[in-house]
């Protein structure tokens, strides 16, 4: 029978350890952040997809002329969002090894919690894009539109910033 601590690998001593393979008791930080980048950026790239292909369906010509400074703003928020999200992407890649990897995470956390505000604003405008075309009724639309708003901001903002708060007080 093997007992489970034969197979627990050892530890590298620090002098055989090369630059691009610093141990840092804090790489769960780097991995959670890179789960939280593929869910972020699949949405965003979706979305951002979509309002790519709008202008050239044939509808489009037919929206409104208030609605069109809307889409412009929506796409442009899509957009620095996905580049804000990519962002951390690129700079590891140019950056390789990365030796700051404490600095690279918080420039990374900033990077997606800046991302995250132009998210917000694009996912609210799509959603009134597209419930002022389902919906007849304009106030019905911003109504439902305004719903989510209240949830984005509820589930993506007002909550995780009253936990950390909460966290940092105890």
């Amino acid at each position: 029978m093997v007992s489970l601590l034969s197979r627990v690998p050892t530890p590298t001593p620090p002098s055989t350890v090369s630059d691009h393979e610093i141990p840092d008791e804090d790489d769960g930080n780097l991995t959670d952040l890179l789960g939280e980048t593929r869910v972020l950026l699949s949405g965003v790239q979706t979305m951002t997809a979509f309002l790519i292909l709008l202008p050239f369906n044939g509808g489009f010509s037919e929206v409104d002329g208030d609605w069109r400074p809307v889409y412009i703003i929506t796409f442009v928020c899509a957009l620095l969002s996905m580049v804000l999200f990519t962002a951390p992407a690129a700079h590891h890649r140019i950056h390789h090894p990365v030796l700051d990897r404490r600095g690279f995470k918080m420039l990374s956390t900033r990077y997606m919690i800046a991302g995250m505000v132009p998210l917000t604003i694009a996912t609210f405008m799509v959603t009134q894009l597209v419930f002022s075309v389902i919906i007849p009724i304009a106030a019905l639309a911003w109504v439902s539109a305004g719903a989510l708003a209240v949830l984005l901001l509820t589930m993506w903002w007002f909550i995780p910033l009253r936990r950390k708060r909460t966290t940092r007080k105890t």
